[in-house]
């Protein structure tokens, strides 16, 4: 019987994870392979992060990689077992690439190193993204013959405009963080020291200073308003504000605001699941 291969065993060594004062730190950990994308760590990284939403000790998830890289794509030996498949094509289990989108809690990629094509839609599928200015990324579908996957043809060009989406995917050129941050890939480029660093100091300052049920309801608003005109919004905004008004976390803000202090909000409770 063959030996399975080695993404196969060990989940919990291939994403690290570490609370540090509300903000968890989720590492892909496979630097030997530039963090390449796996089955194994995908349900690893999705459950962490469903875990973290129904964690009231969580406010902000920070993912980054271990070593040089960020996630350099799919593991080719993974991969390779899909070729001529007739299922849809790499597996991540049962949540999507698009499945940080879905949480209530902020998102923030630390591009540490080379991300290319799952490794770039995971980054691009957080909410905040940190890169540093001489990482490479690329979407590199079209240099493998494949199509525009796991929902980037819907998200790229939201981010950057059609005419750079179809840019990336149809070249699949490399990009440096610093042109990224210049077209709007990320949100900042940084010195590869100063990366993840510049996004734990941001993640803290969500943390520690916005209300976590504001957090939760504005990151659904945007996320549904990219699929809903003007009209939808503003409507759903007035439907939502009596009960904003009406909430704990409204209270504490104001009256931390009049005292000149930080506000001491209550984490969100876990969801009600039907």
């Amino acid at each position: 019987m063959p030996e399975a291969p080695d993404w196969a065993n060990d989940p919990e060594t291939q994403v690290l994870s570490e609370n540090r004062d509300g903000v968890l730190l989720l590492t892909l950990n496979r630097p030997d392979r530039l963090n390449a994308w796996n089955p194994v760590m995908a349900e690893r990284l999705f459950g962490l992060m469903s875990a973290a939403d129904d964690d009231p000790g969580v406010r902000v998830v920070v993912v980054t990689g271990a070593g040089r890289g960020f996630c350099a794509g799919a593991d080719m030996e993974a991969l390779s077992m899909v070729e001529g498949a007739a299922g849809s094509g790499f597996e991540h289990g049962e949540r999507p690439l698009s499945f940080p989108t879905t949480l209530r809690k902020p998102v923030i990629a630390a591009i540490n190193g080379p991300a290319a094509g799952v490794g770039l839609v995971v980054a691009l599928f957080a909410d905040l993204r940190f890169a540093a200015e001489d990482a490479k990324l690329t979407t590199a579908f079209s240099r493998l013959g494949l199509v525009a996957e796991y929902g980037i043809a819907w998200h790229l060009p939201r981010l950057v405009g059609a005419a750079r989406a179809l840019d990336l995917l149809l070249s699949s050129r490399i990009v440096l963080g610093d042109e990224a941050e210049r077209i709007g890939l990320v949100n900042r480029a940084l010195p590869r020291d100063q990366v993840l660093d510049a996004a734990l100091d941001h993640a803290r300052i969500l943390a520690e200073g916005s209300s976590p049920a504001s957090m939760a309801w504005i990151k659904a608003q945007v996320y549904r308003g990219m699929d809903s005109d003007l009209t939808a919004a503003c409507e759903e905004a007035a439907a939502l504000m009596p009960e904003a008004f009406a909430g704990a976390d409204f209270s504490e803000g104001l009256a931390a605001h009049l005292a000149k202090r930080t506000p001491d909000f209550a984490g969100l409770p876990p969801r009600e699941r039907g």
